[in-house]
């Protein structure tokens, strides 16, 4: 009776206490905070901070070999999670603004900027270039495509990359704005645009069946991520098939949201996340954040140069992946400095282009990069 005592006060979480789960558990609350108290992405950081809070508690084993999130992260770590996500996302998307003014495309490369100047940086800090390439894609805001290149590139930095890249994507409100206004002056965020020409239905569906066959041919590495959110698009933009549409946005989406915030937070165990290593990501990581907003910003100001009708800078820096919410932003900062600006839907063309942007940014890096 004693010993099966003894054992059960070994088994506790207090018996196995380590100071570095007690940080940990601390990060994941601050999360849990950011989620709920401040409403910055909850759907993406109350799994992510739930995951993180599991596999560190103390004594738990719910990441380890048969635990459910062992089994959550493996069909993560196989590469299935990042391309559903991203049918979902084609779903949900619509590439009018970007077909009415394929300007927006310029944008939202120039907005890849950020990946390439911090995996210049990475490979100067001491990091191998797959691991530089995985640091380097949180420039794109676009968790899901961070999540594929880091598995595999460099699956050892999964949980800080995956956190870096969707607690900055959820902090865009916040990153983006001071960086606008040090950009751009008072006269340029006031500059008004004319509203988009109406697309037809029929470019609508033969956008997505282009890009495919562009992407195939050009670069087989970004494959999986654009025929997924072309697929989804497809199915939104046909009109006949509305019950995968509707299954893609949300049963899907949110499913897979779930099972993929829950295991990139478990992975993020203290052992790994603790250490001078994750540090160095998380800086790299609001570097090439920066760096993306600042990319799209200073292209708009360039192309103004030469163009008649001027393109209001500020949504330039929705040309990170950040869909909805970078848009969003460049319509709140410009509408302050004049009331009669709505640049959401203008902003809507560079931040669908991100997106594409950021899933061809990482077929380059797999295509050179990859082991």
């Amino acid at each position: 009776m004693v010993n099966a005592v003894l054992r059960f006060l070994e088994s506790t979480g207090i018996a196995q206490f380590d100071w570095r789960n007690a940080v940990m558990i601390v990060i994941a609350c601050v999360l849990l905070y950011l989620a709920i108290g401040k409403k910055f992405e909850p759907l993406l950081l109350i799994p992510i901070a739930m995951g993180m809070l599991l596999s560190n508690l103390f004594g738990s084993e719910i990441f380890e070999e048969g635990g459910l999130l062992y089994y959550f992260y493996t069909l993560n770590r196989m590469g299935i999670f990042p391309p559903l996500i991203f049918m979902g996302v084609g779903a949900m998307t619509d590439f009018g603004p970007l077909i009415a003014n394929p300007k927006s495309l310029l944008l939202g490369a120039a907005a890849q900027l950020g990946i390439f100047i911090t995996f210049i940086g990475s490979i100067l800090l001491g990091f191998n270039a797959q691991q530089a390439g995985s640091i380097g894609i949180i420039g794109g805001a676009d968790g899901p495509t961070a999540i594929l290149v880091t598995i595999l590139m460099a699956p050892d930095l999964l949980g800080a990359i995956a956190i870096a890249a969707y607690s900055y994507m959820a902090l865009v409100p916040v990153i983006q704005p001071p960086i606008m206004k040090a950009l751009t002056t008072k006269e340029e965020r006031r500059i008004e645009m004319k509203q988009l020409r109406e697309v037809s239905k029929r470019e609508k569906i033969l956008f997505p069946i282009l890009c495919i066959l562009i992407v195939c041919f050009i670069l087989p590495d970004a494959v999986p991520l654009i025929g997924m959110l072309m697929l989804g698009n497809l199915f939104r933009e046909s009109g006949l098939t509305n019950r995968l549409s509707d299954t893609a946005q949300n049963a899907l989406i949110n499913t897979v949201t779930i099972m993929l915030g829950l295991s990139v937070g478990a992975s993020a165990t203290a052992s790994k996340f603790l250490t001078v290593e994750t540090i160095m990501i998380i800086v790299l990581g609001v570097i090439a954040f920066a760096g993306g907003t600042a990319g799209g910003v200073l292209l708009a100001k360039f192309m103004n140069l030469f163009l008649k009708e001027k393109i209001n800078p500020l949504i330039g820096s929705a040309g990170v992946s950040a869909v909805p919410m970078a848009a969003r932003v460049s319509q709140v900062v410009g509408q302050k400095e004049n009331p009669r600006n709505f640049l959401l839907m203008h902003a809507m063309g560079p931040n669908v282009a991100g997106v594409i942007g950021s899933a061809v940014a990482a077929g380059v890096l797999l295509s050179l990069f990859r082991v």
